[in-house]
């Protein structure tokens, strides 16, 4: 059986392509329409967020990692009402048959924000307060802090508030996606006699979510106020000679994903830059207000914003969760904050000396966060500054904010490289940054290219060309993340440095097409969305599936974010009917359904949520003698694998490929810490031990911070 993820002990290959228990049991013939048996994708995405939410309710997490996972809820059910809710809107419009869903979902979402707000004003609120750390409302202010507060009321908020009372000259204003605004009912007439009772505060983005008091104030612990509090109070001072008879916090969601004609343009970055300041006022799809909004007011906002009833939720506190990161940085107890971690150098790799000459001997390996990512940006350095270095060609999707890989890529344009950088414009949140990376890029002197028309350039790759004497020589990085130094340090993923001809022979070609959208070549060692990758992986479980059929050990572990094409998880369906054994380590939404008699007995899914965000996608396949596994930048997603430019490739050293074996899958095979299993009924059951089970995480932590420790006693 497989080893259990503490110990982390390499098994046989055999041990991993072995079935889960006893033999394949292929299902009978008269099997259901599969089709029908395919979990909702929507309400999957909810689930996920229910798993995340579990870590915020957890008593064993430090407290101020509570609050970030909270915070971390809401965005996501912002960026879900961004992304998909529009299109069950727009159906629920159109026809009294599409109602039922956008209300199912509404109905799952609401549960799960009061469920949020319960566990905030009930039990991390009141925590926080043990250990000194306290958000102060209007009515728990000593005199002494009112006063403290009006004064930064008059000095560092009021001057950016414009009050605006709605009547035909003054329509209800442009209200942005996701601000901070507040809705006043006003008694008696305006200065001009006229009776315009309703009126709109917006709070910009520019003031701080939170204030910490002064010593001198609050001289016991952290005491915090919130700008919607201090706001809250002083309404009244924006209105004078008319009263306030009732008042809301509002925030609006608003449909923000960019469609753009990319064939009928003549500059994407152009039309996309004007693009984003659209995205801030698309069609509204969710209006949250304070839960005593008075009818009146609710109904006043559901019109303007043309929204059904379903699409308002009433809150018990501040209407955006999201910002409470704002108050974990500034609280920044280290006694309340998980312990820092810090990566370890990887053990592939040397400290010193040439990576080049390290990569001539076989490929390494890059295991983020447990390793670190300096190894990546040291290997781009040491290219920036090789005499024999003549070329660097990169993907840029999401880089953050960290500029080194910038500054790198900008020197080796100055130093005379031929610098060549493949820019998607379109990665979902970051296009503006993108914008930015593109025009510093260009006017350094790089060549950039925005890859196809059409598609996104997903795929994650550097690929360097160095003259060795009488020959060019390759050296390729390919990732399963991002180029992104802060993500690196909270994601896990895979990073795999090579030096092999025939891959980074493919990585050239790839460069190529991206650049002159000619045919592509026949890959020899790369799959490439949307041309192949589908299809090999269509193959790949099909052989399995066939492999079963025939009584032969069949077995299929696939490690990924998201499972919802449909063409795939049919495919695994079938080849779980006809006997093959399949796991399925999904983070995020998953369509297929596990153990269902019939249908899906032989499958098993689980999503590991822990202190990481895993992000590697592995896909490992074993049918008799025969076992494959490749690393990806795809999920198994319609749209990585149809509309966007992803790579997958084969690990064909065996070594590393159980060495990813043992920590990507296995571990997560055993983990009863963190890993919850979806349920026959499409349900997910919490992890059999959340405090004292084996965690996959806790235990590379341990592990790498072990290598580490022997590394530095070696060292001396």
């Amino acid at each position: 059986m497989l080893r259990p993820p503490l110990c982390l002990v390499v098994p046989p290959p055999a041990e991993v392509a072995a079935p889960l228990r006893g033999r394949p049991k292929p299902v009978p013939a008269a099997v259901p329409r599969l089709e029908a048996a395919l979990l909702d994708r929507d309400l999957s995405i909810l689930a996920f967020n229910e798993r995340v939410f579990d870590w915020a309710a957890r008593a064993d997490v430090p407290l101020l990692e509570r609050l970030r996972f909270l915070a971390i809820v809401s965005s996501n059910l912002d960026e879900f009402f961004e992304v998909r809710a529009e299109l069950h809107l727009a159906s629920a419009r159109s026809s009294a048959a599409g109602l039922p869903a956008f209300e199912a979902i509404a109905a799952t979402v609401r549960q799960l924000v009061d469920r949020q707000y319960a566990l905030y004003q009930n039990e991390l609120l009141p925590q926080l307060a043990q250990h000194g750390i306290r958000v102060i409302a209007h009515g728990e202010r000593s005199p002494v802090q009112h006063r403290w507060v009006r004064a930064l009321f008059e000095r560092e908020v009021r001057p950016l508030l414009l009050p605006v009372s709605l009547d035909p000259a003054h329509p209800f204003p442009q209200v942005a996606n996701k601000s901070l605004n507040f809705i006043v009912r006003l008694s008696g007439s305006d200065a001009f006699g006229r009776h315009n009772e309703v009126a709109i505060v917006r709070v910009p983005r520019a003031l701080p979510r939170f204030f910490r008091l002064p010593a001198s104030v609050a001289p016991e612990g952290r005491q915090y106020v919130s700008v919607s509090s201090v706001v809250r109070a002083h309404l009244s001072d924006l209105f004078p000679g008319r009263e306030v008879m009732e008042l809301s916090q509002f925030r609006v969601t608003r449909h923000s994903d960019l469609a753009v004609d990319e064939e009928d343009v003549r500059s994407l970055r152009t039309v996309l830059r004007q693009g984003l300041q659209q995205r801030h006022f698309g069609q509204a799809v969710r209006l949250e207000v304070s839960a005593g909004c008075s009818e009146f007011l609710s109904a006043f906002l559901l019109g303007q914003f043309e929204l059904p009833e379903a699409a308002m939720y009433r809150v018990e506190g501040p209407v955006n969760l999201v910002r409470l990161s704002q108050l974990v940085d500034l609280a920044s107890e280290p006694a309340l904050l998980f312990p820092p971690w810090t990566p370890r150098w990887p053990r592939d790799l040397p400290r010193t000396g040439s990576l080049f000459e390290h990569l001539h001997a076989g490929d390494a390996l890059v295991h983020q966060p447990y390793e670190s990512f300096d190894a990546v940006l040291a290997l781009l350095r040491e290219a920036v500054f090789d005499p024999a270095v003549v070329a660097i060609k990169q993907t840029i999707y999401r880089t953050g904010s960290d500029l080194q890989l910038l500054e790198l890529l900008r020197e080796a344009v100055r130093l005379g490289k031929e610098v060549m950088v493949v820019v998607e414009l379109k990665a979902r949140f970051d296009e503006e940054a993108n914008i930015n990376w593109a025009e510093a890029l260009e006017s350094a002197g790089a060549q950039v290219v925005y890859g196809v028309l059409g598609l996104k350039t997903h795929a994650k790759m550097l690929l360097i060309t160095r003259r060795e004497g009488r020959r060019m020589r390759r050296y390729g990085h390919l990732s399963t993340g991002n180029y992104n130094a802060g993500t690196a340090r909270l994601y896990t993923d895979l990073s795999y440095l090579t030096a092999d001809p025939m891959l980074t022979a493919d990585m050239d070609q790839v460069f190529s097409h991206l650049a002159s959208q000619s045919a592509l070549p026949r890959m020899r060692r790369l799959l490439v969305a949307p041309f192949h990758l589908q299809q090999r992986m269509l193959k790949c479980v099909a052989a399995v599936g066939e492999a079963a059929a025939q009584g032969q050990q069949a077995r299929i572990v696939l490690k990924m974010n998201a499972l919802t094409d449909e063409a795939l998880a049919l495919a695994l369906l079938k080849a779980g009917t006809q006997g093959a054994r399949i796991d399925l380590i999904v983070r995020g939404a998953c369509i297929v359904p596990a153990c269902v008699p019939g249908v899906s007995e032989n499958i098993r899914v689980r999503s590991v949520i822990g202190r990481f965000l895993e992000h590697a996608r592995v896909f490992y396949f074993a049918h008799g003698e025969e076992q494959v596994l490749y690393l990806s930048s795809a999920d198994w997603m319609n749209r990585n694998m149809l509309r966007r430019v992803e790579l997958a490739w084969p690990v064909s050293d065996p070594r590393l490929r159980q060495r990813i074996i043992d920590e990507c899958l296995v571990g997560a095979l055993h983990d009863d810490r963190d890993a919850w299993q979806l349920r026959a009924d499409g349900s997910y059951a919490r992890a059999q031990h959340p405090v004292t089970g084996n965690s996959v995480q806790a235990a590379l932590m341990a592990r790498y911070a072990e290598g580490a420790s022997n590394a530095v006693r070696r060292a001396r």
